[in-house]
């Protein structure tokens, strides 16, 4: 375990590039809902996929904003980050990024492979694609009720299977929402993963938004939280690509240990994206409310928006929750993660405080 005093000292030096950012955004991933159509139909969907329609931009549109977004801002430092719905549905999918890669964008997406043949896998290779994370929630039965979809674990390893074959890619990533159903399955799946030429594992919990929050027997307890943290810590210390997500801050005893950087929320310091209509917001996480909305990118400018708003992101969310605002820790856990938190009650849903330290 690395030092806690060099945890605290690192930690400090993050809070104060924090309170930078707010005064100096860098815009650094951009993400791109290409569609919220889904083959999928997940229990936890963050973003309920599915379930009503939307007005998609077109290719057109979509061409002229990155152009735009090329000529205001670069390429430079910024990565296109592609997911949906699933992004593969749409028929124009390598129209859009074609276009992309030829601007000079660095892109990656989120996927859960059941569309990826090896045909796929080689037109993803021709436009460009660096890095692709597969969702694989579970054994193939937890798998398949979970996504509530049919022959889904075999068709996702076949196309991650495609992907390793056709190769040249930065990154094939697999994706684990670990829920209180699932647990269980850590080793076997760590087993049938180590076997496979895959880049990284990651292993997140499932998160208390979207359709989650109708499912709270799927909410991991306090044990299921220890145990998770413990099993990706003990994968990392026997060298094992097995890393946590980006999301919230764990204390001394488990920052650093399970993912390679400390916790950040980047939502409007990093962090912008595009929904499938053209709104701009910052995470596509957090819940979609009308107050979060920058602007839209067929009435807006991106470039101005991203100077001029998101002032709602750059602050800390534990000055609007007195418990917060009090806490010993605040000063590394700015109130967490947006997308965890209850905007309308001003508190967060999920808090590691007398769960982890």
């Amino acid at each position: 375990m690395l030092d806690t005093g060099i945890k605290r000292a690192d930690l400090k030096k993050m809070s104060e590039y924090r309170r930078k950012l707010m005064g100096s955004p860098e815009l650094r991933n951009l993400f791109l809902e290409l569609t919220v159509r889904c083959n999928e139909n997940c229990i936890h969907c963050g973003s309920r996929c599915g379930e009503s329609a939307v007005d998609e931009l077109t290719l057109r549109q979509y061409k002229d904003f990155l152009s735009q977004v090329r000529d205001d801002m670069g390429v430079q430092k910024k990565m296109l980050c592609i997911t949906g719905g699933e992004p593969l549905l749409r028929k124009d999918f390598f129209d859009i990024m074609g276009h992309a890669n030829e601007l000079g964008f660095r892109w990656g997406m989120t996927s859960n492979a059941t569309l990826l043949t090896k045909e796929v896998a080689r037109d993803l290779k021709r436009v460009g694609m660096g890095t692709i994370s597969v969702s694989i929630d579970g054994l193939e039965q937890t798998h398949d009720q979970f996504r509530r979809t049919p022959g889904g674990f075999s068709k996702a390893m076949q196309g991650i299977e495609n992907l390793l074959e056709v190769g040249g890619f930065r990154a094939v990533q697999v994706t684990t929402v670990v829920t209180h159903k699932n647990i269980n399955e850590l080793d076997e799946l760590f087993r049938i993963f180590s076997k496979m030429d895959i880049d990284s594992w990651r292993v997140i919990n499932i998160e208390p938004m979207g359709r989650a929050l109708d499912h709270p027997e799927l909410l991991l307890t306090d044990d299921d939280y220890r145990t998770m943290f413990e099993f990706i810590r003990n994968k990392r210390i026997a060298g094992e690509p097995v890393c946590y997500g980006c999301s919230h801050y764990l204390g001394m005893e488990y920052e650093r240990e399970v993912r390679d950087w400390y916790y950040l929320c980047t939502a409007g310091l990093y962090t912008a994206s595009i929904t499938a209509n053209g709104d701009i917001i910052a995470c596509l996480d957090i819940e979609r409310r009308p107050e979060f909305v920058q602007g839209n990118i067929l009435t807006d400018r991106f470039s101005e928006v991203w100077k001029n708003g998101f002032s709602v992101f750059r602050r800390d969310l534990s000055d609007d929750n007195p418990k917060c605002s009090d806490c010993s820790e605040k000063e590394f856990c700015h109130g967490d993660a947006y997308h965890s938190w209850d905007h309308d009650n001003n508190s967060p849903r999920l808090c590691f405080k007398d769960v982890l330290f």
